[in-house]
C-alpha cells in the first residue's frame, strides 16, 4: 500500500483521460515504482467510479510455493515481488469472473507474508482498476541481463540465473495479464534513487519491521526492472505522468 498522499491532480488527470472501450470490465492499469502513489490514486479513482481495485501484490504466491521456487529455481525467489512470484492465472480468473457477476478477489496479507481472505465484490463490473509496480513491462534483451546492476545481483546472482528466469516469466505468463489491460497509466518516478526513499517513508509510516538499510537492500530485488521501466515505460503506456520527488505530476 502506498502511504504518501499524492496531489488530487494525479487522479483527476487520469479520470479526465479515461477512454473506456466495449470490453467489460474495462481494466484501467496503473503502473509505477514502489511508493509512487499507485494505491492511493487507485482508491481515489475507485471511489469516484464505484469500481473494485485489484493489486498485483494481491496475486503473490503463498510462502510454501515461493519456498519451492527457492529450492528448485533460485533462492532469491523466496522473496515476493518479481515476475514469477505471482499467481497470474488467479488474476485473469478474477477479471473474467467480474465480467459475469459477483467475484471473489484475491487479497494478500503482507504482515503474514501469506494470502489473506478472499474479498467478495459486486458484479458484473463495468470497470476494474489493476495496480502494480511492473504492469505492462516487457522483457529485457538477453544482452541486458549479462552484467549485474547492484550488490544483490553481484553477490547472490553472479551467474544471472535468477534474472534470466524472472525475465522469462515476464516474457511468458505475464503478457496474458498485460493484454487484459485496456488503458495503462505509468507513474514515472524522477529516477531510481528516489524509490528507496519513498519505500522507506512507507515502512516508517506503517511502523514496519525493516530498518532503512534493510529497505534499501529489499528494493534491489526490484531495481533491474524498475530501471528498465523508467527507460521504456512511456512507450508501453497509454498515459505517462512524470512525477517529481514529492510525487507531484510535472506535466
Amino acid at each position: 500500500m502506498d502511504i504518501a498522499q499524492p496531489p488530487p491532480a494525479a487522479a483527476e488527470i487520469i479520470a479526465a483521460r479515461l477512454r473506456p472501450g466495449a470490453r467489460r470490465p474495462f481494466v484501467l492499469g496503473i503502473a509505477g515504482a514502489q511508493g509512487s502513489g499507485k494505491s492511493t490514486i487507485a482508491r481515489a479513482l475507485a471511489a469516484r467510479f464505484g469500481c473494485p481495485v485489484l493489486s498485483l501484490d494481491d496475486l503473490y504466491l503463498d510462502g510454501a510455493a515461493r519456498q519451492r521456487l527457492a529450492e528448485t529455481v533460485h533462492p532469491l525467489l523466496r522473496t515476493r515481488g518479481v515476475p514469477g512470484t505471482h499467481d497470474v492465472a488467479a488474476g485473469l480468473a478474477a477479471i473474467e469472473a467480474l465480467a459475469h457477476g459477483p467475484a471473489l478477489l484475491p487479497r494478500f496479507d503482507k504482515a503474514r507474508d501469506e494470502p489473506g481472505r478472499l474479498e467478495r465484490v459486486a458484479g458484473p463490473a463495468e470497470m476494474l482498476i489493476l495496480e502494480g509496480w511492473c504492469l505492462g513491462a516487457q522483457p529485457q534483451d538477453a544482452a541486458e541481463l549479462v552484467t549485474p546492476i547492484n550488490d544483490l545481483e553481484r553477490m547472490h546472482d553472479a551467474d544471472g540465473r535468477w534474472r534470466r528466469w524472472v525475465n522469462a516469466q515476464l516474457a511468458g505468463p505475464y503478457q496474458a495479464l498485460w493484454a487484459r489491460i485496456d488503458q495503462l497509466v505509468f507513474l514515472k518516478a524522477p529516477g531510481f534513487d528516489v524509490v528507496a526513499d519513498w519505500r522507506i517513508e512507507q515502512e516508517r509510516a506503517a511502523h514496519g519491521p525493516m530498518s532503512d538499510a534493510e529497505v534499501r537492500r529489499f528494493v534491489q530485488h526490484y531495481e533491474r526492472l524498475t530501471r528498465h521501466m523508467l527507460r521504456h515505460g512511456h512507450g508501453w503506456a497509454d498515459l505517462t505522468l512524470r512525477l517529481d520527488a514529492d510525487r507531484r505530476p510535472r506535466d
